[in-house]
């Protein structure tokens, strides 16, 4: 035994997680779009940056916190991550979504904004390319705080939220800046809004894979350490 919760465990810890960052993210899209841009652009990245910040420290040393198919696929592909566990963390992960996107529909059953579902603004060769590297630059952040005992240990929750806001910054306005297929695929299936779905499956996980794949490049040493945000 390795001290840790059992699978079943660390998955629900997953589930809440990717509500979470579901219902707190698309909410605040949501009200944003209700009220008449209260929040703005910065206000939503702030919330999604902050949110995600608060269930890695909720719920890393649970899980791991990866929060996302993109991330635990990453991890499960660069042997940080037991692959035979990595389907019950996806499943989860879009499970908790999936929850989350129903909530809001409940509480908005006219769906403002598509309940916070992800619709590039941009042509589909750019959306690739900007998911992609959202997500390669969240990935590289999380492969230096998870992997690394070099790296800033405490303040791993700090940095990757930090960059999930970050990200959506600069990247919310072209993509929605999702680099996550489930917080794409919640509130796009239960919406019904799945113009270009395939976009934030595919990106995310090619980005996902190259931001770790970069970092294993970079770092110099062999890895010391388990899970990401």
């Amino acid at each position: 035994m390795d001290g840790r919760p059992d699978l079943l465990r660390r998955s629900t810890a997953e589930a809440i997680g990717a509500f979470a960052l579901v219902f707190a993210g698309c909410g605040a899209i949501v009200t944003d779009a209700v009220h008449d841009g209260v929040l703005g652009a910065v206000g939503v990245s702030l919330v999604f940056g902050l949110v995600i910040m608060a269930m890695v420290y909720a719920t890393g040393h649970l899980s791991g916190a990866h929060l996302n198919p993109a991330v635990t696929l990453a991890f499960a592909l660069t042997r940080h991550f037991p692959r035979r566990e990595a389907i019950a963390y996806i499943g989860a992960q879009l499970l908790g979504a999936l929850a989350a996107a129903a909530l809001l529909l409940a509480a908005w059953p006219s769906e403002p904004a598509s309940l916070g579902a992800t619709v590039p603004s941009v042509g589909v060769g750019s959306a690739l390319a900007y998911e992609a590297v959202l997500t390669a630059f969240l990935m590289f952040v999380i492969m230096a705080v998870a992997t690394d005992t070099r790296a800033v240990g405490a303040g791993a929750a700090i940095a990757i939220g930090g960059t999930v806001g970050l990200d959506a910054l600069f990247g919310g306005p072209i993509t929605g800046a999702s680099m996550n297929p489930a917080r794409s695929l919640g509130p796009g299936l239960v919406s019904g809004e799945l113009h270009d779905a395939w976009i934030y499956i595919v990106a995310p996980i090619a980005g996902a894979t190259l931001g770790a794949l970069a970092y294993q490049l970079v770092r110099g040493t062999p890895a010391t350490a388990g899970a990401g945000g």
